[in-house]
């Protein structure tokens, strides 16, 4: 199994039991995975409701200039597409959740039935990790007087049984986020006059995409946040463009 990254581990005594006493007080700082995982539903939400309904709104605009029709399909956009992401993500990290505590009880039932061998499969891990011999067994043996399975669940596959995240919560935050990014082209093709209305969309779309696309860069780590944003603003300005013409020529075909 794949073990968490860590760093090079120091195989001093007393360095060890610094980390051991970081690692314990850890969970108490709040749940990591939870805190990113709503940040991440949100990301994707709002860009989903920048992108689908801005394509919805300009499609409609470039086929007709009632402000009425526009803001019925704006509507009925952006509750699908709201209803839509909650359930997504919902389903999504439930089925995660449903994997890590299949995991844990696994875990669990192996050192119930062989924790000999589960001290070796760690003492393994952490000579792997750096450690000498003598300190990993040392280090194996006062991890699983600790809480062997907060060790085994940290070393062997990278979890926390405390930091579990939340389907419900990632469900409301990829909604609430959908709901936001949708208002922006909503707004942006209402409230101005109909004269500046659709390329004040574009600008607006455009600019909260860039914002988006780095922000998802940020939290998935990479460091080319530039090129993510300047690549969700292409695509999102191509989206843009083919529904506006698609719109217009069917305005003009029932015009005709």
């Amino acid at each position: 199994m794949n073990a968490a990254k860590t760093r090079t581990p120091d195989t001093s005594p007393d360095i060890f039991r610094t980390r051991q006493q970081r690692v314990h007080i850890e969970p108490q700082s709040g749940n990591y995975s939870e805190r990113l995982n709503k940040l991440r539903a949100a990301v994707l939400g709002a860009n989903d409701g920048i992108v689908s309904v801005a394509a919805t709104v300009v499609g409609v605009a470039g086929a007709s200039a009632d402000r009425g029709a526009i803001f019925l399909v704006a509507a009925a956009a952006l509750s699908a597409g709201a209803l839509s992401m909650a359930l997504g993500e919902y389903v999504s990290v439930s089925s995660q959740k449903d994997s890590q505590k299949a995991l844990i009880e696994l875990e669990t039932r192996e050192l119930e039935e062989m924790p000999e061998q589960e001290l070796e499969e760690l003492v393994e891990i952490l000579e792997e990790r750096g450690m000498s011999p003598n300190i990993a067994r040392a280090a194996a043996v006062d991890l699983t007087k600790h809480n062997a399975l907060k060790a085994h669940l940290s070393f062997e596959l990278g979890i926390d049984e405390d930091d579990i995240p939340s389907p419900m919560g990632a469900a409301i935050a990829s909604a609430l986020a959908f709901v936001a990014g949708a208002m922006l082209p909503i707004l942006a093709i209402l409230l101005p006059p109909a004269g500046i209305a659709i390329p004040l969309t574009f600008g607006v779309v455009l600019v909260a995409l860039a914002i988006t696309g780095w922000l998802g860069a940020l939290l998935g780590g990479s460091p080319h946040r530039m090129r993510a944003a300047l690549r969700l603003v292409i695509g999102g300005a191509l989206a843009l463009a083919a529904t506006f013409a698609i719109g217009s020529m069917l305005g003009t075909g029932a015009v005709g």
